[in-house]
């Protein structure tokens, strides 16, 4: 009897202890829950909830609640745990790694581009990434896939099924031409040689393609990639500087040379054969293209007064060597912000932005923007526009007030986005559509 009742005493305590240990744990997660709502209702509120682009879209049949996507997401508040399910929070600000797409183990998430009621202008491509138009093919961002890992992995695939459709016998100067030497042209250029092809790889601007355009101290957050004819890299938090090495590196030992400065201009169809043409009058026959472009390789302009001089840029370089100038960056994106941060040390700078407030920064862009602003390392000049830029000089005025304001200046940067190449895909013969809420990267069933 005595017995008995020890057991039972037992048993009662562990009950009670495994009781304490779900309702403590129930309360903690219903506390998490409520912090990751309450966080969504303020990214709706905020305008951040709704994609701009490339972002994670969750199936809460599928997810199980492990909260791998949470803690694989490089990004802060992308996506948080609602009652064990995952749900994205600021999705504007998603910047496309995928490592929430790699990391979950039930394959639940989907990447997609556009939504229902936003669309995105994608070419035509089919599972070979080859167009509407035999023998162009489209990899990397252009296509939709921004995300450096993937890009790449495209890249090498792209070129895989081109070398199976090379004709020997062809007249051509090359069996393939790579325009753009960003991630997935690297990629690209490395796979046509392990295939033996005869190609060449044109870049607009310099190796890196987009990468190339960011300032040095900037993080491209990445993830491991495997690089024909190099193998695979490792990589989490690293800077431009150090993947521009490392592709260099890959491009030497296997003596692969890019042709920069080298943008596409036209893509002429001869039947059997293209000429491609460049913007410096450059003309090549091939048998096959690759268009591994950016989405945005072509900066958009304000169109004022004085933006074609020499002290006007689209992009910030080497900034390091920027010292001692009156600088005024126009734009309210990441690049704006980042480039303003990096700058103001040294230099006096304002930034022109023609809204009231930033709206879809990552958040550790908005915090720093902030403090700068509040400790007069940053002039914020919201709801302007700049009218005219003279060569001592800029001037602009405030759309609330209608002021009309000039500054002393010596340089301006502008980042007001890019312009998609869609007359230039559309006069090549490539179908170019609106895609609202198409899957770009998903899990195979």
């Amino acid at each position: 009897m005595e017995t008995l009742l020890e057991n039972i005493l037992i048993y009662s305590l562990t009950a009670l202890l495994c009781i304490a240990v779900i309702y403590f744990y129930l309360r903690n997660q219903h506390k998490k829950s409520k912090k990751v709502t309450e966080k969504i209702d303020r990214a709706k509120l905020e305008g951040l909830h709704e994609p701009v682009s490339l972002h994670p879209v969750i199936d809460v049949n599928s997810c199980i609640g492990t909260g791998a996507c949470v803690a694989a997401c490089p990004e802060k508040d992308i996506i948080g745990m609602v009652n064990g399910k995952a749900k994205t929070i600021n999705t504007s600000q998603c910047v496309g790694h995928g490592a929430c797409f790699h990391a979950c183990p039930t394959h639940a998430i989907t990447l997609v581009i556009g939504t229902e009621t936003r669309g995105v202008e994608l070419p035509h491509v089919k599972p070979t990434f080859e167009t509407n138009v035999r023998g162009i093919y489209i990899a990397g961002e252009l296509g939709g896939m921004g995300l450096i890992k993937n890009a790449v992995e495209q890249g090498k695939q792209a070129v895989d099924n081109i070398a199976k459709c090379i004709k020997s016998n062809s007249i051509a100067d090359y069996d393939l031409v790579i325009a753009g030497a960003g991630p997935a042209g690297i990629s690209a250029s490395l796979t046509a040689k392990k295939h033996g092809l005869r190609f060449i790889t044109l870049e607009q601007d310099s190796l890196g393609g987009t990468v190339f355009t960011y300032p040095r101290a900037k993080i491209v957050m990445t993830s491991d990639m495997n690089l024909p004819l190099y193998g695979k890299v490792r990589l989490s938090e690293t800077g431009k500087s150090e993947l521009l090495k490392l592709w260099n590196d890959a491009l030497g030992k296997n003596e692969i040379t890019i042709k920069e400065n080298s943008k596409v201009e036209n893509i002429i169809n001869k039947g059997d054969h293209f000429e491609v043409e460049t913007i410096k009058g450059e003309r090549f026959t091939t048998t096959s293209i690759l268009l591994a472009l950016g989405r945005r390789g072509t900066p958009r302009k304000l169109g004022v007064p004085g933006e074609l001089q020499e002290k006007v840029a689209y992009r910030l370089l080497d900034e390091e060597n920027i010292v001692d100038k009156d600088i005024m960056i126009v734009g309210g994106g990441d690049s704006a912000i980042e480039s303003a941060v990096l700058l103001c040390e040294n230099n006096s700078v304002s930034l022109s932005y023609r809204s009231e407030t930033f709206s879809r920064l990552k958040p550790k862009n908005a915090e720093i923007i902030k403090i700068k602003a509040e400790t007069g390392k940053v002039n914020l000049l919201f709801n302007t526009n700049i009218t005219d830029i003279g060569e001592n000089d800029i001037t602009f005025n405030n759309s609330k007030t209608n002021e009309v304001i000039t500054l002393k200046n010596d340089l301006v940067y502008i980042f007001a986005g890019g312009e998609l190449p869609t007359q230039f895909l559309k006069k090549a013969g490539i179908n170019v559509n609106m895609n609202f809420g198409v899957s770009v990267l998903k899990h195979k069933k």
